[in-house]
């Protein structure tokens, strides 16, 4: 298998309108030296996949969401949760960031909260746990490492199999993966470059000033590409698709 052979599908919770749709195709696309052509989208405010969706790929992707939280309610949302029990049932590799990271866990019986106290935004340190230092994916990394961070959701408990990889100052859980499954949650965001980080928040403005108390000048000058993280995209397909090109 070569990396332009693979086939990817990209779950998203984002309105129609939302520029960012097409964005979060293009920052994955960029982070796994792949080609827009190789994604299909699904939108889960309006269906799931189902398991002919899930044979049809190689790897499912989850990022964030504009405006929906993964610790909300709705049919839609517990249409998506079954879904992803499904993909974990399944073992089909899958790497979410984001929202993905905390709707995965919520699914599997993990806890996500709202709590902007814990809000973070920007490019931002993070620290691997002990787990880490024999993990396939997060070995390579720094103790401590940056990522691209946006959310004021988090996941305060972690599911049952889920083996902590990362944590921040304000976050205690960052990264997880299922014990003996090709499924990792990350709550920052591998897919995003610096600038991707500063077009994906100045879409949304409010949060800026919401989170980082900052303009969106000040904002944009104190993030930094992390091509450490971006790694871990191409590490996850190497490592569970045998995809040898990257290696």
């Amino acid at each position: 298998m070569t990396p332009a052979s693979l086939r990817f599908l990209l779950l998203q919770v984002r309105n129609a309108d939302d520029p960012m749709r097409a964005q979060e195709v293009l920052c994955f696309a960029r982070a796994l030296r792949a080609d827009a052509g190789q994604f299909r989208t699904l939108d889960l405010l309006a269906t799931a996949p189902t398991p002919t969706d899930l044979d049809r790929a190689d790897m499912v992707l989850l990022g964030g969401s504009g405006h929906y939280s993964a610790a909300g309610q709705g049919v839609w949302l517990d249409r998506t949760l079954d879904a992803l029990r499904l993909i974990h049932q399944r073992a089909k590799p899958t790497f979410a960031s984001c929202w993905g990271f905390q709707a995965f866990a919520r699914a599997m019986g993990g806890r996500v909260v709202h709590d902007p106290s814990r809000a973070e935004l920007g490019t931002l340190p993070l620290q691997a746990t002990q787990e880490a230092t024999s993990d396939p994916l997060f070995a390579p990394l720094a103790p401590r490492f940056w990522g691209q961070m946006g959310h004021e959701d988090c996941v305060d408990r972690l599911p049952p199999g889920a083996v902590r990889l990362a944590f921040s100052e304000k976050v205690e859980n960052q990264a997880y993966r299922f014990e003996g499954l090709p499924i990792y949650c990350t709550q920052f965001h591998p897919e995003l470059n610096r600038d991707d980080l500063i077009a994906r928040a100045t879409n949304y403005p409010e949060y800026i000033e919401r989170i980082s108390g900052t303009s969106v000048e000040q904002f944009a000058a104190a993030c930094r590409d992390t091509p450490e993280t971006e790694a871990l995209l191409r590490r996850f397909v190497t490592e569970f698709l045998d995809v040898r090109a990257y290696r």
